[in-house]
Formats: C-alpha cells, structure tokens, sequence
C-alpha cells in the first residue's frame, strides 16, 4: 500500500484552496490562520529540456492574484521561486503578490518602465 508523507508532492498546501476571487477570475485562499514569514511552497518550476526552457506556474503561481498592497512576495533568490507570507493572514483571506514582473512569467522588464505606443 501507498502512503503520503510530508515529502509528497501536493498542488496545494493543506491551508490553502482555490475559490472565487474579488480580484480576479479565480484566487488562493486561506483556509487557516497564516502567520507571518511563511513559505507556502512552490510558485514556479523550471523546465529545461532540448526543445523547452521556462519557468511553469504550480497552482500556487497560477492562482495567486496581483494587490498594491500584498501579504505575499514570491522570492527568487535560490534559484526557484517560492511564495512567504510578509504579514499574518486571516482564515478566508485572499493571498496576494505585487507583481514585479511585466509577465509575471518570468519574462524580463519591471512594470515600472514606461511603454509609448505610436
């Protein structure tokens, strides 16, 4: 018989899940207290092969919605990404990021520089 562990792989972490957004479309919720400086997982992996380099959304990255004022960050120091809670989040409460990125994907440029369209 096969058994799970805290080693397997899980879309979502157990105080997580994926509703109906105020933001947009669909969002990541909490379904418990969070507390601050939590890492919640996987946001994107990479994916390298001969024909394929990118980064790919786990749920994590695919559901998680854009605020001014975010209670999350997704870090990109090690080499992977990752998504930490900066502040403490209530139950039902939307996680959110700022996006940093104009593709949020990976692609490169901050959303700070200006596009003139002629």
């Amino acid at each position: 018989m096969r058994t799970f562990n805290e080693n397997t792989y899980r879309p979502l972490p157990s105080n997580l899940t994926i509703k109906d957004s105020k933001i947009d479309g669909l969002g990541l919720h909490s379904t418990e207290y969070i507390q601050a400086g939590t890492d919640l997982g996987e946001t994107h992996v990479m994916v390298h092969t001969s024909e394929r380099l990118e980064w790919v959304r786990t749920p994590l990255g695919g559901f998680i919605n854009h605020s001014n004022t975010p209670n999350c960050y997704i870090a990109t120091d090690k080499g992977d990404r990752r998504l930490h809670t900066i502040v403490p989040v209530q139950e039902g409460e939307e996680l959110t990021v700022y996006y940093r990125f104009k593709g949020y994907d990976g692609s490169t440029g901050d959303d700070t520089e200006v596009e003139i369209n002629e």
